[in-house]
């Protein structure tokens, strides 16, 4: 497989806006081993307007150095939607995966690395603006998204065409201009659907399919978020004293409207009062609750916010705030708003504020239906939402104590696709299979016997 020969374009010759790639500097190497070859993939920025503007997009392949390798390669692309997906090549030579084919990351559209991004500063400086002048943080956060939204209109940029469909007809593009007949695709969280979505409109050339904490296309996650958190910090405080659940219900309940001070320092030494309540407090737990080592914190934590010593805590949570500048990701706004809430059911959104008073009105996703009112874009196609049956081998990876992507999720890729296989890491967060020793090694095998079954071990439940 030849990567970076491109045709040479006669003198004067009009390229258009044709898919095609060009070679460019690595943004990162896998080692010193390894051969990497890096380019860009040159695409329309919207596929329904072929001679408007073009964007860039990067990748990074490694070779395998098995001379041996299979002819099929694994794609990679990170979640979010957002994250970039090239940092890992740093690490991809200690991988399993490598050891029998290639490997090539991809940066979605409008991600850190693709020209453009589609990131803006400010939104952080706008939150601690709102805190010491006791004003709406989220009228502060829309205010941040409307004049990111101006800025990047006013670079001439089609916020619409940053979505799932764009990004799927992407990676085919990619394929096809690297003369790979077959591929097997990898993703994790919003990358696992974004997967789906690929072989769903370019089934031809798919080998198989690696998700790690999938969110599937056909999941709106708003009407389903809440109650997935829920689950995830009951299963960790209801392990603990039995009555802290029922204390944490009864305590979270009450907060409604109740509003807390706390006098912080600020870096240049001024003390401020500052405001917070239930949404902070949650924010905290939050963020223990995705944290390895944090989540053994907290039920000591939530008993003591409920004892009313809650300082300590919330000044650290204060010292987040006030660390940085902060950014808003317009990629992920765009795709959150264009292929989840455009799609969803306000009312079913409520109904989990109805049923677990005790999380009203907390933002577990920074991406709710206030911000997408203030970024308005195109839905995606409804086609892309709807689930489909395939045979092609999947691996499914799953936390037990994933606080976005539920494992039922994996069970619902499964009932349509009947050769897929589930892990269960029983004790683990969100992203197990593609962040642990255990997940590399069941990669490394499933790629090379995807029909195979896989078995279990300690902590991992394969089904």
């Amino acid at each position: 497989m030849s990567l970076l020969l491109v045709a040479p374009v006669a003198s004067g010759a009009q390229q258009d806006n044709v898919p095609r790639i060009e070679s460019s500097d690595c943004i990162y190497n896998a080692d010193s081993i390894h051969k990497t070859h890096c380019g860009f993939l040159i695409v329309p920025e919207n596929r329904h307007h072929p001679h408007g503007r073009t964007i860039k997009l990067p990748f990074i392949h490694v070779e395998s150095s098995n001379p041996a390798k299979n002819p099929d390669p694994v794609l990679y692309t990170g979640g979010g939607p957002g994250v970039s997906s090239l940092h890992p090549v740093t690490s991809i030579a200690r991988r399993s995966l490598l050891r029998d084919r290639d490997y090539i990351a991809f940066e979605q559209r409008g991600t850190h690395f693709a020209v453009p991004n589609l990131e803006c500063e400010g939104e952080g400086q706008a939150v601690q603006q709102a805190y010491i002048y006791h004003r709406s943080i989220d009228n502060a956060v829309l205010t941040a998204v409307r004049e990111c939204r101006q800025k990047l209109i006013k670079d001439g940029i089609d916020l619409s065409a940053y979505n799932t469909d764009e990004s799927a007809a992407d990676i085919e593009d990619l394929r096809r201009l690297l003369h790979i007949d077959s591929l097997n695709l990898m993703g994790i969280s919003y990358s696992g659907g974004l997967m789906m979505a690929v072989l769903q409109k370019y089934p031809q050339h798919i080998s198989s399919l690696i998700l790690d904490s999938p969110l599937p296309e056909f999941v709106n996650i708003d009407e389903q978020e809440l109650a997935n958190f829920n689950q995830a910090l009951t299963s960790v405080l209801g392990s603990s004293d039995g009555t802290l659940l029922t204390r944490f219900h009864n305590y979270f309940s009450g907060l409604s409207g109740k509003v807390f001070t706390i006098n912080y320092q600020l870096k240049d030494g001024k003390t401020v009062a500052l405001d917070y309540g239930r949404s902070e407090l949650l924010s905290i737990i939050h963020g223990k609750l995705e944290d390895y080592d944090g989540i053994k914190e907290l039920p000591q934590i939530i008993n003591d916010m409920i004892e009313g010593q809650q300082e300590r805590y919330v000044k650290v949570y204060f010292d987040g705030v006030f660390s940085g500048s902060g950014s808003i990701s317009g990629m992920r706004l765009s795709v959150y708003c264009s292929d989840k809430m455009a799609f969803e059911d306000p009312a079913i959104i409520k109904q989990q504020e109805d049923i677990m008073p005790w999380l009203a009105g907390f933002h577990v996703n920074d991406v709710y239906r206030a911000v997408c009112d203030a970024w308005p874009v195109t839905p995606i196609d409804s086609v892309t939402k709807k689930p489909y049956y395939s045979n092609v081998p999947v691996l499914l990876g799953a936390g037990g104590l994933d606080d976005a992507c539920r494992p039922l999720y994996n069970d619902l890729i499964h009932h349509y696709f009947p050769n897929s296989q589930r892990l269960l890491f029983t004790t683990r967060l969100h992203g197990p299979l593609l962040n642990s020793f255990e997940g590399d090694v069941y990669i490394g095998g499933f790629l090379n016997k995807p029909l195979e079954r896989v078995e279990g071990q300690k902590d991992i439940e394969a089904y």
